[in-house]
């Protein structure tokens, strides 16, 4: 059973190194691309202030914070949760980057060490669709995700919308990950099993003047090559 992690972040900065840090974590399971409900929502307090640019990001203040938990001493049970799954993030590498320095400051292995691998679909997205502004909002709105509650940035509503996204960035790969005792496909339609055994299919040959203009086109490449096609030489 396949079990993936969608999961974000929101913190106190841009710079783990220069010592912002984590202060909420959302995270949602699924299990063979569907939603568990399983989820794993907290925050943090960092023990110091958001820049203001992050504060505008996501309104997390420190007031809110005040009486949270340290990371550390949720540390155990994040980490419990997250053990041996694949992780989907957005922009992976600042999100790995600040979980590890959250795990480097209370001693624990960085994150590749607990876990079955990171997907980034910032990655995925600039693949499959090269030029074009490819953040989390600008993705909602070409595949049809409704983030029309996304006023701020919020590591459990990012996380929501991240799995859409993600479902909707594979969902040519449906295919590859349904297993024979499956009965629907991942948006929960029934799978009917067709047996193309019987279907026999009607093989329309090339006319003789077709055959006569695809010999003329190889001559005419022969030629440009300086006779350096070795098709002929297959063929034979």
């Amino acid at each position: 059973m396949a079990r993936q992690i969608v999961l974000d972040t929101e913190t106190t900065g841009l710079s783990a190194d220069n010592g912002d840090r984590i202060i909420e974590l959302g995270c949602v399971e699924l299990l063979n691309r569907k939603l568990t409900g399983n989820n794993l929502h907290m925050y943090f307090n960092a023990g110091r202030d958001s820049h203001e640019e992050a504060l505008r990001v996501h309104g997390i203040t420190t007031e809110f914070l005040k009486d949270k938990p340290r990371f550390e001493q949720q540390v155990e049970e994040i980490l419990a949760y997250l053990q041996g799954a694949e992780i989907i993030i957005h922009n992976a590498a600042f999100d790995v980057g600040f979980l590890n320095k959250e795990l480097q400051l209370v001693g624990k292995p960085p994150l590749k060490s607990w876990v079955d691998g990171v997907i980034d679909t910032l990655a995925m997205a600039k693949e499959r669709y090269p030029g074009k502004r490819n953040s989390l909002d600008s993705l909602c709105d070409r595949l049809g995700v409704d983030n029309s509650g996304r006023k701020l940035h919020g590591a459990l509503l990012d996380a929501e919308l991240l799995a859409d996204v993600y479902i909707n960035l594979t969902r040519g790969q449906d295919a590859l990950l349904i297993g024979e005792e499956a009965t629907e496909d991942a948006a929960g339609l029934p799978i009917v099993a067709l047996d193309l055994r019987s279907v026999s299919l009607h093989v329309l040959n090339a006319s003789e003047q077709e055959c006569a203009a695809h010999e003329d086109v190889l001559k005419q490449i022969d030629k440009a090559s300086g006779q350096k096609t070795i098709w002929r030489s297959l063929a034979g």
